[in-house]
């Protein structure tokens, strides 16, 4: 089955959105008229500048306003599509998508629309091509792919047909099932993409919120699944029109199209085994069974003060890697390490971004069975080799540039601590953190989209509603992504003075901005954490008075709280503690977390509160990046 997407759906001139699609791996585009039209190439030159790519032309797009007009309109429409014919042939394409009409002079009538297509027709047989009808979710007289359907059935010609978009279908609430009445060699093209769940006029949605399939709230995978069970066995084809894309970088936004597509038919083929689904064999997407280890790397001058902050913590120093500048500090379950090799990945980290989180590793139930899903889903493999006796991790490029390690309980890589590094001391309790609750990874808006389906393509997990967070110099978006004990909230700095753009600004793009870890009795471990020195964010006094008029808090609760600067939250699932670090490096900082009943959000109220703690302080000192 052939991949294709439109040129609409990314940024740049046409040659750099063939360089894209090339790269990403789709086997074709559908040209859409207006981006050949600005390249200023010739129809022969734009066609083969699409096949020295490597690609090729699988739809011409869009042929508007055609059916039901007036004299002398309708003649006219003949004329353009003769015009477009002619042009198809120096393409180098075939089938051109006509959409059904907007024009306010257009007349409504199923045999109308059928007469004039069957005329067409026989036109588009004279050059050689084939015609897609597509109905528009906002088309003048049709909306819906059953009429569509049913226009192009009474034209009954040969080179008429069909063309299905999931949009125009679920937007507007059809039943896809409709479409499993449809003889399959009669839908000539499918187009795929998603949508958020927003009340908005559909043109005004498509036009600027679609999304790529599983980025979005529509059920694209059951529109699939009916468009299968027909017997099509034409070319997938994405057409997104979404303001992130068109000002986000084009490789990434066609990679993370034929991602989408990939995953897409992967979960097909798993939850309809009875359809034929033309796509290599990967393994199953799995959940993470724990946060193994979080690396920090540095540089030797500055580790002693990120070494102090993981001692004010209660971290301990239990190890050293046998051959590597990399220390472990180990808390409970929580294993952080302390990176300052001056060559090699960790080294170039440190360049590039300053002290930074560089790797972060996952237990899954087979690392290498993931890793192998990764890759299928076109995740960049990290090949940076260990050194001889040294166990091989894999690991694919994150967010930032940063290291997904793999790890598995029944393998090799079990054994990670007893092979790679040298114990020095044993463990202890430290202040009570018990794990890693969750991960916050900041990044440019327009990439928010492309990373949270990385994690929920390659895990077996679910994303949260988007939110917005309110920092007092702009909104950040926020979404959500869990697998199994791996929790990720991905923010997406756009304003230009917001807390995550100036983090973004001040690493040059590292990731994760903070990490969370979870205790049992937060009080408690607040008041080791004070004995130990542990900075604290503080919280104004304002915030504690409007806690005591939200909730109906014992009074001895609220001074508690108050006493340790501890953030509170409840829903009807449980409640939610928050305790902060004061930011450090360029921006980063620790939170520690305690969940009661089956609360599982992260306390959105309260950052509005903290972002605007953490700017009464002021810059972080800085730490050096050399």
């Amino acid at each position: 089955m052939k991949t294709g997407i439109a040129t609409v759906s990314i940024a740049g001139d046409f040659a750099t959105k063939l360089g894209a699609i090339a790269a990403a791996g789709f086997d074709g585009i559908e040209i859409f008229e207006q981006d050949f039209l600005a390249s200023d190439l010739s129809p022969r030159a734009a066609g083969q500048m699409v096949r020295d790519h490597g690609l090729e032309v699988l739809l011409f797009q869009p042929f508007r306003d055609f059916e039901g007009l007036p004299a002398p309109l309708r003649a006219r429409a003949f004329t353009r599509a003769r015009r477009k014919f002619a042009l198809m042939n120096e393409l180098g394409t075939d089938l051109m998508l006509i959409c059904s009409s907007v024009h306010p002079q257009a007349l409504g009538g199923i045999d109308r629309a059928a007469d004039d297509l069957a005329e067409l027709g026989a036109i588009a047989a004279e050059y050689g091509v084939r015609v897609g009808y597509e109905a528009l979710a906002w088309g003048r007289h049709v909306d819906d792919h059953r009429d569509a359907w049913e226009i192009v059935r009474r034209a009954d010609h040969p080179h008429i047909g069909l063309i299905l978009d999931s949009y125009h279908t679920l937007a507007r609430g059809i039943d896809p099932e409709s479409i499993r009445r449809i003889p399959g060699e009669k839908i000539f093209f499918v187009q795929l993409a998603d949508a958020p769940a927003i009340r908005m006029d559909l043109l005004y949605l498509s036009r600027h919120f679609r999304s790529m399939p599983g980025e979005g709230d529509l059920d694209v995978p059951a529109f699939m699944r009916a468009v299968m069970a027909t017997g099509y066995d034409g070319p997938l084809s994405l057409e997104v029109f979404n303001d992130q894309f068109r000002a986000g970088l084009p490789r990434l936004v066609a990679l993370d199209g034929h991602r989408a597509l990939i995953n897409l038919m992967d979960g097909l083929r798993r939850a309809a085994p009875e359809l034929s689904v033309d796509l290599p064999a990967m393994p199953a997407p799995a959940p993470v069974e724990r946060v193994e280890f979080i690396e920090f790397v540095t540089s030797p001058g500055e580790a002693p003060r990120i070494e102090a902050l993981l001692q004010s913590l209660g971290f301990r120093l239990t190890g050293q890697h046998v051959s590597k500048s990399v220390r472990r500090f180990q808390q409970n379950g929580v294993n952080i390490l302390i990176n300052t090799e001056q060559q090699g990945y960790a080294h170039a980290a440190f360049l590039s971004h300053g002290t930074c989180v560089s790797e972060i590793a996952v237990v899954v139930p087979d690392a290498r069975q993931t890793f192998a899903r990764g890759k299928a889903l076109l995740a960049e493999p990290f090949g940076d080799g260990p050194n001889p006796g040294e166990l091989d991790i894999p690991a694919l490029r994150g967010v930032g540039g940063s290291l997904l390690r793999l790890l598995d309980d029944h393998s090799d890589l079990a054994h990670l601590w007893e092979v790679d590094f040298t114990p020095l001391a044993p463990a202890d309790t430290g202040a009570g953190l018990m794990a890693v609750d969750h991960i916050s990874q900041t990044m440019p808006f327009d990439e928010m989209l492309s990373w949270t389906q990385f994690y929920t393509a390659i895990f077996k997990g679910h994303k949260a509603p988007m939110v917005d967070v309110a920092d007092p110099e702009g909104l950040v978006r926020s979404q959500a992504v869990k697998s199994g004990a791996l929790r990720v909230t991905l923010n997406g700095a756009e304003a230009r003075r917001t807390l995550a753009t100036r983090f973004l600004a001040d690493s040059f793009g590292a990731a994760t901005q903070h990490i969370a870890f979870a205790c049992e009795d937060i009080f408690a471990t607040a008041r080791i954490l004070s004995d130990k020195g542990f900075a604290v964010l503080p919280i104004g006094a304002n915030y504690y008075d409007d806690l005591d008029a939200r909730y109906d808090l014992p009074a001895e609760l609220l001074e508690r709280l108050k006493a340790g600067h501890i953030l509170f939250d409840q829903d009807e699932d449980g409640q939610f503690f928050q305790l902060y670090s004061r930011p450090f490096g360029d921006g980063l900082f620790i939170e520690i977390i305690q969940r009661t009943g089956r609360y599982d959000g992260y306390g959105a109220p309260n950052a509005p509160f903290r972002i605007a703690a953490q700017a009464r302080l002021g810059t972080p000192v800085t730490i050096p990046k050399r």
